[in-house]
């Protein structure tokens, strides 16, 4: 199985521009902010990466590779659980 390629911001854009397409027209076409759109470069934003990719046709873990596959580990601490209470005995009828 061959890795696909990695995409970088230079690459990404170029294929917007090939398709006669900016990070302006993204953010009219998709309905979401400029400034959003403008800053997926350094900083994460689900939608804008979807709403690339999608224009793109790429799946959105192949085109933002770094970022994917998102993980949601979350540490429990035993500090802000509350503990279980035994069941309480039954009582058998004998």
């Amino acid at each position: 199985m061959t890795k696909p390629k990695a995409w970088d911001r230079h690459e990404i854009l170029a294929c917007l521009r090939r398709k006669h397409m900016t990070l302006a027209g993204i953010a009219e076409t998709y309905g979401l902010a400029l400034s959003g759109v403008k800053n997926i470069w350094t900083r994460p934003n689900e939608r804008v990466e979807r709403a690339i990719a999608d224009f793109i046709g790429e799946p959105v873990e192949t085109v933002f590779q770094d970022r994917y596959p998102k993980r949601r580990n979350r540490i429990l601490a035993t500090k802000f659980t509350t503990p279980s209470k035994p069941a309480p005995a039954r009582r058998d009828a004998a």
